[in-house]
Order: C-alpha cells, then structure tokens, then sequence
C-alpha cells in the first residue's frame, strides 16, 4: 500500500468515526451552544490534543501495553468511566442550584461575547483533553486500526503520526461546523428554560457514557 493511498483508506475510516454522534459532539455542542465560544473551541483543541497523543503512542508501541495489560485497561477504563460520570452530575447539579450569573446571561444580548474562568480556553482544552485520554476504547481503537494502515517499509512512527495528522485535521472540520450550528441556535438557547433542558440533555447523556464504560467489556 502506497502512503498516499493509505492516507485516503484511513480518511474515509476516520472520517465515518468522526461523523458519528458521540461524547465529543455532545460537549461541543452544549459549550458552544450556551455561548461560551472560546471554551467551546478549547474543548475542540483539548479532544484532538488527545487523539494525537493516543496517534504518536500507538505509533511509538506504548498502548501496545494497553491491551496486553488487563490491569493497566482496567484502572484507566474506571477513572474514564469516574471521570464521566462526575461532569455528568456536575452538569446536572449546575441547572438544579442555577448560579447567580444565570439570570444576567439570559438579559445578555446573543450577540454579547460571554468572558470569565468558566469560559476559558484553558479550561475547555483540559475538558477536552481528560475526556479524550481516560477514554481507552480510543486507545484500543488505534492500536487495532492504525498499524493497519501504515505501509510496509514506511518509518512507522512518522507514517502513525502522519495518519493521525488526518484523523485531527477532519475532527477540527467537522468541529467547526458543529460550533457553527450551535453558534445559529445561541441566542434561543440562552433562554434560562432552554439552558435547564440542554444541560439535562447533555449531563444525563455524559453520565451514560460513564456508565456504559464503567459496565462495557
């Protein structure tokens, strides 16, 4: 297989991974939509930070030992799923005790860009990044489908990172529109009602994500 063939195979793999309605969509899609803009595209930054991360270390071999080990699997499997479940209820417990500055974002013009701690690119990009990192199923996803597409005789960490470049690349396109789209929405979902029901929607469904990890095989 040539690398520029395995580049477009890998493409198209990724890609229809990308498009699937996940975690990641979740978490865009509320930051953004309750106009946090800038942590909302940290988040984007923070989950691709994390699958370059798990690309370069596939590459390099090391969660070679993610699937070897099924202690190692298991400890990061529990502080994923730990990990899910306590933003989950964070979210949840956020619109049951509404924070003072509820009341003053739902009198801000949809317009009006939104600043302070809560609305950091920092502290977006360590949403992201946890959230990607204590997730080991991408890990074992990269370790079962990446080396598959590396040709034969190509250095194998560059050629890893280079397929990894695209699966980031495509996850940054996609992102954007997401952020996109929910940018339209803000100004309806600033309402404190719809605010309530997204945060519901999204922590109830960050909490199964948890669950489903913590009891998945």
């Amino acid at each position: 297989m040539e690398m520029t063939t395995a580049l477009w195979s890998f493409a198209l793999v990724v890609g229809l991974l990308t498009l699937t309605p996940g975690l990641d969509t979740a978490l865009i899609l509320r930051t953004s939509a309750l106009g946090h803009r800038r942590q909302a595209w940290g988040v984007v930054l923070g989950i691709q930070t994390g699958t370059l991360l798990w690309g370069a270390l596939t590459s390099a071999g090391v969660t070679a030992l993610l699937t070897a080990s099924q202690l190692g699997y298991e400890i990061l499997r529990w502080a994923g799923a730990a990990y899910l479940v306590w933003m989950g209820v964070g979210m949840l417990r956020s619109r049951a005790h509404p924070e003072p500055e509820d009341a003053a974002a739902a009198d801000t013009p949809a317009n009006t860009p939104a600043h302070g701690p809560a609305d950091g690119l920092a502290a977006g990009w360590r949403r992201g990044l946890l959230t990607n990192l204590l997730n080991p199923k991408v890990g074992v996803f990269y370790v079962a489908v990446l080396p598959q597409f590396i040709p034969a005789g190509a250095p194998h960490f560059a050629a890893g990172v280079a397929l990894t470049c695209v699966h980031v690349v495509e996850g940054l396109l996609w992102s954007t529109v997401l952020v996109g789209f929910a940018q339209a929405l803000r100004g309806w979902l600033r309402r404190p009602s719809a605010r309530r029901a997204m945060d519901r929607v999204t922590g109830l469904a960050v909490v199964g994500f948890g669950v489903k990890l913590a009891v998945s095989d």
